[in-house]
């Protein structure tokens, strides 16, 4: 059995996100709510903790940003996360703490839980990156399907609809992508899973595999 129920793949515990994320079988119908729900969230940190740096953009004190990134709204920067030379940051992005966001990596509609590093030549976008996932360089998340059809989410073997034009990848806790990997639109990727670097990976990674390539997925004998 794959586990890519929202429950399955990610902490709460490790998001200001958390709650909001409970509500929700699957990770991707969170997708939708994300710019409102950092909008709520904004209007009730602590301004002893965050400050509102631009309108509706919050950004921990202790946190770095570099003057030359760019943070669109609405978004929040946690605790102690480095926001590093060039990055841009379109707007409905919920950095959790202790996170990298590297140079010239672009966010757009995500969630990165705490501990999450992007740290060179990233593109993720409409996506959600579990505790302590990290993108290699130079990997992406593909969000919209050439033919510009709706995503459909691989689940048990079916294909599920998810209504959503724009859905890139939902990496749950302890996720490795290896550099210069694509993430095609709906890929789930399970927990504690690695992926292989040049991958070109679609559908769905159970938890705790190895992805080699696509008729090569391996578990872990330790997982």
């Amino acid at each position: 059995m794959t586990d890519i129920k929202t429950v399955d793949l990610f902490d709460f515990e490790h998001s200001l996100a958390g709650e909001y994320l409970r509500g929700f079988e699957y990770p991707w119908q969170a997708l939708a709510g994300i710019k409102d729900l950092i909008r709520s969230l904004g209007k009730t940190l602590d301004e002893a903790e965050y400050e509102e740096k631009a309108p509706e953009v919050w950004v921990h004190r202790t946190a770095t940003v570099a003057p030359t990134a760019y943070l669109g709204a609405p978004c929040i920067i946690g605790p102690r996360t480095e926001v590093r030379h060039c990055a841009f940051i379109r707007g409905a992005a919920l950095v959790g703490a202790d996170c990298v966001v590297g140079n010239s990596v672009e966010l757009k509609n995500v969630i990165l839980f705490d501990h999450v590093q992007t740290p060179h030549y990233n593109y993720v976008g409409d996506s959600i990156l579990g505790y302590y996932s990290h993108m290699g360089a130079g990997s992406i998340t593909s969000n919209v399907k050439s033919d510009k059809t709706l995503v459909k989410a691989s689940v048990e073997g079916e294909r599920m609809e998810t209504g959503l034009k724009k859905f890139g990848a939902m990496l749950g806790d302890h996720v490795e992508v290896g550099c210069n990997s694509v993430l095609n639109p709906g890929t789930v990727i399970g927990r504690g899973s690695n992926i292989y670097p040049l991958s070109a990976v679609r559908g769905t990674v159970p938890a705790g595999s190895i992805y080699k390539n696509q008729s090569e997925i391996v578990l872990k004998i330790d997982y």
